[in-house]
């Protein structure tokens, strides 16, 4: 199903194709949900999106993924609760990576991959969105994050070798270890196409010191894709 997007969108212009995918998504948040925001560039329009909607009367309560989105949700005039007290959310809406007609993805660019994958799991739905680079036939192409405790940094670094990986330790804007909001490393680890994603999800799954990694295999419901002049709406099941 396309939507149309109602603006005239320019191939190379990623930021409206974002811009456009998280309104398409949403659209769907009712009255009275409770709704979980995503990390990072591309679900930043989604949390402004979700602003201009309470302040045209709609009321939620959203729970923030991580620091920065709580700061930007509350910049936006919704109320944010804790996670730590919530059991169960209606829906979150997040952005990706890479994500694949079988509608597996590739998250964490922005450092919040263990949070993300917290709340989907709580989450009765998850939708995605992405701009059209972003879907791919396969993935791989984009480095997988992998969150890891700074105690198991050089043995992880090890194990991901040993898997194919090529593993860099990601680093802050001043050149420092990058920490996530759990004080965890972020190694991002270029496997290439992978072949197998349940597989490699659960050889990392085995590795002590790994936290999380950023494979998100069977969260997704729905995903909203940006695309020049519209948005491709994909749901779980149904044909890409």
């Amino acid at each position: 199903m396309t939507i149309d997007a109602g603006v005239s969108v320019g191939t190379d212009d990623r930021d409206v194709e974002k811009a456009a995918a998280a309104a398409a998504a949403v659209a769907d948040i009712r009255d009275g949900m409770l709704v979980g925001l995503g990390s990072g560039s591309t679900a930043a329009h989604a949390v402004r999106a979700v602003g201009r909607r309470v302040a045209e009367g709609l009321r939620i309560e959203c729970v923030a993924t991580s620091r920065a989105t709580e700061a930007l949700a509350r910049s936006a005039g919704l109320t944010v609760r804790p996670f730590d007290d919530v059991a169960r959310l209606d829906l979150t809406i997040d952005g990706a990576d890479e994500i694949d007609p079988a509608l597996r993805a590739i998250k964490g660019g922005g450092g919040a991959l263990l949070r993300e994958k917290v709340v989907a799991a709580a989450s009765d739905r998850v939708s995605i969105i992405v701009d059209s680079s972003k879907a791919v036939a396969r993935l791989g192409a984009f480095p997988l994050p992998v969150e890891v405790l700074p105690f198991a940094h050089a043995w992880v670094m090890r194990v991901l070798a040993e898997l194919g990986g090529t593993a860099t330790q990601r680093r802050g804007p001043d050149g420092s270890a990058y920490r996530t909001d759990q004080g965890n490393l972020i190694v991002d680890t270029a496997f290439g196409p992978i072949e197998d994603p349940a597989a490699l999800a659960l050889r990392l799954s085995q590795v002590p010191g790994i936290v999380e990694h950023g494979l998100f295999l069977d969260e997704i419901d729905t995903v909203f894709v940006g695309r020049p002049g519209g948005v491709d709406v994909h749901r779980r099941g149904e044909p890409w």
